[in-house]
């Protein structure tokens, strides 16, 4: 696997590659890699010719300055992970290199109600700093693929409304939720659960598995109610939000039938971890 701290160098190396057509795969990351993060490297491998990986801890997407601080950055434990899974480049800028003075890096979109709830509406100026973030490095990369996983829902729907916008010529492939044994969804805050939150967070995901099943027999929202009650009733936890919503344009569903794609959207307070999970719960 290569690496490349800077621009110039990563550019270069790419170019070469794609004299000879090849589809590039990119996998963003903030590091702190786990099976989740890895099974994208795995589906960049299986659909292109040459999969890149950056890790980048993102200023601009954190609107707690703690947050961004208590980040963890394990660079050399996670080059190690993605040499195993025969990652071909491994991209770690900084932050100068991302954004340098004078150089306009605005997203430049509109994303309207589609940013504004759910996560939007606990995390301010989060999506911009995730839009902003994205299309800088999906610039600097020049990819074919863009690989993102579904446990951010939110997300990966304002990046493919974000490319349409800008007639990017990038297509999205959201890949499945990894979870653990218990059906938590995995991911690095994770690791800041204590056994008994870490035992309790497991009926985040069981209360999606019930909402899939009641799909069929309930409306929306008789199971957003149901749900936030089961929720909240989980010890030490708190529901920031339960939403069932468009696959596409993120808003609320009043009926199964108005979309080819329904998605509950969750994220719970566990002490002082939040987590975020989802269900698709309809897809046409």
């Amino acid at each position: 696997m290569k690496q490349f701290n800077t621009i110039a160098d990563l550019q270069q190396y790419l170019n070469e590659k794609r004299q000879d057509n090849a589809a590039i795969g990119f996998v963003p990351t903030m590091g702190a890699l786990h099976e989740g993060h890895l099974s994208l490297i795995r589906a960049a491998k299986a659909t292109c010719d040459f999969s890149v990986c950056s890790v980048f801890v993102n200023p601009t997407q954190f609107d707690d300055k703690g947050d961004l601080d208590r980040y963890p950055r394990t660079l050399e434990t996670d080059a190690k992970l993605l040499t195993t899974e025969a990652n071909d480049v491994l991209f770690a800028p900084s932050v100068d290199d991302i954004y340098p003075p004078g150089l306009n890096t605005a997203h430049g979109v509109d994303f309207g109600h589609m940013a504004s709830h759910m996560e939007g509406a606990h995390r301010p100026g989060h999506f911009d700093g995730m839009a902003q973030v994205v299309r800088r490095l999906v610039d600097i990369v020049g990819c074919t693929h863009l690989f993102m996983g579904q446990k951010d829902y939110q997300q990966q729907a304002l990046c493919r409304e974000m490319f349409r916008q800008l007639n990017y010529d990038v297509e999205v492939v959201t890949c499945p939720i990894a979870r653990e044994a218990d059906g938590l969804a995995m991911s690095s805050r994770n690791r800041h659960l204590s056994p008994e939150e870490r035992k309790n967070a497991a009926g985040i995901n069981m209360t999606l598995r019930w909402a899939k099943e009641a799909a069929t027999i309930l409306s929306p929202l008789q199971i957003i109610g149901l749900a936030t009650d089961m929720l909240n009733s989980i010890p030490g936890a708190r529901m920031d939000y339960f939403e069932i919503v468009d696959g596409i344009t993120l808003e609320r569903v009043n009926s199964f039938d108005e979309a080819d794609t329904v998605v509950a959207c969750t994220t719970v307070r566990i002490g002082k971890v939040r987590l975020l999970d989802n269900m698709i719960l309809k897809a046409v």
